[in-house]
Formats: structure tokens, sequence, C-alpha cells
């Protein structure tokens, strides 16, 4: 993987201006922490470099470095993490990631202007920013190149944060309008106050928070997101209805939205420790095709102690052939997820069930001829993933914006059943008959979702096709960046 300070030629960094202009245009990529956001911007800032002819670095933090998941970048893409800010004084009420990008704004203010004006390395031609961090967008308006935001999540969810903003225009400093549900989003997506992310309940601690920080959107040129035309059809169709007024004309102002996904790793590219041998996919080789279900719940998702022990005794329930990578649960401690499994359950389901403790190279899992459903927390990567892979899947939603994703998966696309929603106070526990009846009417029952899955997976695959709407989405916006570059400072 290249460093910035390696990027460029001996002759190119004694290029002169004529020829540094000539040389491939730059685009600078501010990532979040987390798997979710770092994943897809890198496989986009791939695709920027491979099929438009930028040069791409990856601007990462310091404070939440994840080495495992830098090393699987791209070699075609450059990376460089900032310096660590203090973060020790913070609240625990939340906003960790956009206080870390204010706090950090001197330093990325820094970094864009010496790429900026460096001639060792080509023109630039846009600062891409992931939706967390939106507080960073003056920086590409001060520097006269196109700020975009990237949403690593769908165009529901962005959908949802226009909404908030627009009814919060002009309202007094210190006031806030509340969300009126049921909220009916354009395309069709209706959401109860449950269905909505915490920080988006007006009631919640976190909505101020929200307000303010989704205000940041509007300061951008455009933004990009993480799904694709088949995948949100009527959503799309939406926005392309909705006007864009010129900024500062004193109509209300939302970028344009391009969707440019499924940007999520493949089966054939390295995940981070997978290394040669995986014990997951020797025993997936002598599983029969189509019969393991594969249970997951992303790398923050923690069940309590009590309904891991009812999610064990649900698989074993059910008789399905099942491949469950265990996390520590929310409520314990140790370091050994897999002792906090009911007594007898890997005796009692050795040879069709394996347990594995934290991680597993889920894309080749998923990937796999046996795997054949997907017990997922429906984050929006693992979500795509599925999809990219035609496997359908049991919804179990658990925080952020993942109880939408559900409503999405269940009800508009058909391609994922649920497991009985929880109440208000997120309290309620799945039982095991819950989950066995789930996991075996998925695995025996009605096909159509699996045939809704596999459909699909051919759609996402025809999105990058030459003609395809993501690979249009994305040409279009890198030929207004390369047409911006005579006017950038």
């Amino acid at each position: 993987m290249a460093s910035l300070s390696s990027m460029g030629s001996a002759s190119a960094a004694a290029a002169p201006p004529a020829e540094r202009l000539a040389a491939r245009p730059h685009v600078i990529l501010l990532a979040s922490p987390g798997a979710g956001h770092l994943i897809p911007l890198a496989e986009l800032a791939r695709r920027l470099v491979e099929l438009h002819g930028f040069a791409a670095t990856i601007v990462t933090f310091t404070n939440f470095s994840a080495p495992e998941l830098l090393a699987c970048l791209p070699a075609s893409v450059a990376t460089v993490a900032l310096p660590a800010v203090q973060m020790d004084d913070l609240p625990k009420n939340g906003g960790v990631l956009v206080e870390l990008t204010r706090r950090s704004l001197p330093n990325i203010r820094a970094l864009v202007r010496s790429i900026s004006n460096s001639t060792s390395t080509a023109p630039l031609a846009a600062l891409v920013a992931d939706f967390m961090c939106s507080t960073a967008l003056p920086i590409a308006a001060e520097l006269g190149v196109p700020g975009y935001l990237f949403v690593p999540s769908n165009l529901a969810h962005v959908a949802l944060t226009r909404y908030v903003i627009e009814i919060n225009e002009g309202v007094a400093p210190g006031e806030y309008r509340d969300l009126a549900v049921p909220l009916e989003l354009p395309g069709g997506v209706s959401l109860r106050h449950a269905d909505l992310p915490d920080g988006y309940r007006s009631k919640h601690e976190g909505y101020v928070q929200t307000v303010e920080w989704s205000r940041c959107h509007c300061l951008g040129d455009g933004v990009l997101v993480n799904t694709f035309y088949e995948m949100e059809p009527a959503t799309v169709e939406a926005f392309k209805q909705l006007a864009v007024p010129e900024q500062g004309s004193g109509a209300f102002f939302f970028p344009p939205v391009f969707p440019v996904g499924p940007s999520v790793r493949r089966p054939d590219r390295h995940e981070p420790t997978a290394g040669e041998f995986s014990p997951c996919l020797e025993w997936l080789d002598r599983q029969p095709a189509g019969s393991v279900v594969y249970v997951a719940f992303g790398s923050r998702g923690a069940l309590s102690v009590e309904q891991t022990a009812e999610l064990a005794a649900g698989l074993e329930t059910s008789g399905q052939r099942f491949l469950w990578v265990v996390r520590m649960p929310s409520t314990a401690g140790g370091d050994d997820p897999l002792a906090w499994l009911p007594e007898g359950f890997l005796a009692r389901t050795s040879g069709r069930g394996l347990a594995v403790a934290a991680w597993a190279p889920q894309v080749r899992v998923l990937a796999h001829p046996a795997t054949a459903a997907f017990v997922s927390h429906c984050g929006w990567n693992s979500t795509l993933e599925s999809v990219g892979c035609g496997v359908p899947m049991l919804a179990w939603p658990l925080y952020a914006e993942q109880r939408m994703n559900a409503l999405l998966l269940e009800q508009n696309l058909g391609m994922a059943l649920r497991v009985p929603p929880s109440r208000e106070d997120g309290r309620c526990l799945v039982t095991r008959h819950e989950i066995a009846k789930a996991v075996k009417e998925l695995m025996e029952g009605d096909q159509k979702v699996r045939r809704r899955a596999e459909d699909l997976q051919k759609a996402a695959a025809r999105a990058w096709l030459p003609e395809g709407p993501s690979r249009r989405a994305l040409e279009e916006v890198a030929v207004k960046w390369k047409a911006a570059l005579g006017t950038a400072k």
C-alpha cells in the first residue's frame, strides 16, 4: 500500500506546473472509523483510480486506527493518518465521531492544503468526506474544489436526514421541531417511531446534536450513496424529482445525490486477518450445498448473556446447520465469548454447527456454496455483502439505522424475514422458539425471499457494467470534478 510520502516518481516531484496539470487529478477521501465506513470508502477510491484515472488518498484518524482494515486496502490507494487529538474529556452520551472531526479540523486543513499546494502531486480535484465527517466540508470551499459527502448507508437514510434538516430550516436558535410519526419518506418508505435511528427520535438526547450535525450536509456539492438503483428504485426516482436550487438562493438546498453502490469487499479480494487458512471455510467445504445458516452481528453487535443463550437454544432447536460468529456478550467480561454459550451446546451441535469467536471472513463465507441464509444485524455493509452473494436474510437489527434497514429489507425489498421486533425500550427478549421458527421458515418455507435475493444479486452486478446506473452516476461525478479543475485555486 502506498504512503503519502511515497506517492509520485522523482521526475513528478520536480515537475513544473504545466506538467503537474497533466498528471492524474487527486481525490482526498476522509474516512470515519469502523469497517462499515472504511471498507466501502476504500472500494469507492479503488473505482475512482481504476475506472476514472484519479489518484486517491484515504485519510484516517489515529485515535481510532484499525491496522487490520488498512492492510486490506487496494494497493492503488494511498493512505495517511491524522495526528491524534485529545478525546478523553468527552461525555459518554455519544457524538464521538462528530467531535473527533471537529477537533481534527486544523490537522485536516493542513493536510489537504499541503496536498493541494504540493508540486509533487497532481492537482486536487475533490474532497470526499464520510457523512460523519461533514464538518470538514468547508475546507473544500476554502480551496475552491468540490466537496462531496459519502454515505455508506442507503438512500432512505439520506431522505430521513434531508427531512430533519428541512423541518428545522429557519427555526430560532436553540429550538427544534419534532419528527411527526408515522413518517412517509420519498419512495414509499414508512417509518414508525420504533424504526427511527436513536439520534433521530425527537425525545432522544442525541436529537439536537443530529440536527446540528446534519445541517453540515447542505455545505456539500453532492452526496455519494452506497446503494444502487434496483435496491431503492422508488426513492431514487423520488430524489430525481426534487428540485435542487442554487446555493444561496434562499430556497431550501440539499445537495444532489448519486447512487454509486454497491461498494463492498469482493470474495476474490483479501479480507483482514483472514490468512491463507480459515477453519470456517474448511468446515463449510464439508457441508452440503445450500445447507448452512450463517449468524453474525457485525463488528460492534453484542447480545446480552440471556439473549446469547436463547439464540444458542434456538439454533439447536431449529435442526439446521449453522456457522455462528460469537461475540462477547454486552453484559459479560472475559476474553472468550464461547465460554458464555450454554453448557453442552457445542458438544450437542458438533457436526452440524460451528461456533467461532469474534470473527470470520464474511464475504467468503457468504459466497460459499454451502451458505444458504444470513442471520444479520442489518448493518448496511453486511446487507450489501449478502445481496452481492444472493443470500436471503433473517433481519435482527440492534442499533443505529439497522431497524430502518430491516424494514426496507423485509417490506420494500422482500429479501428478508424478521425476528419479532423489540419493544420501544429495546428490552424484549427474542425467545428460542421464535428464533427456531424464523430460521426454519427461511430455510424450508416459501422461497420467494430466496428468489428475491438472487434477483438483487444480479441487479447489483449489472449496476457496475459499462452502462449500469451506478457506473454512469460515478462517471457523471468524475466529469464534474475534472471540469472544475480549471477553476480550482
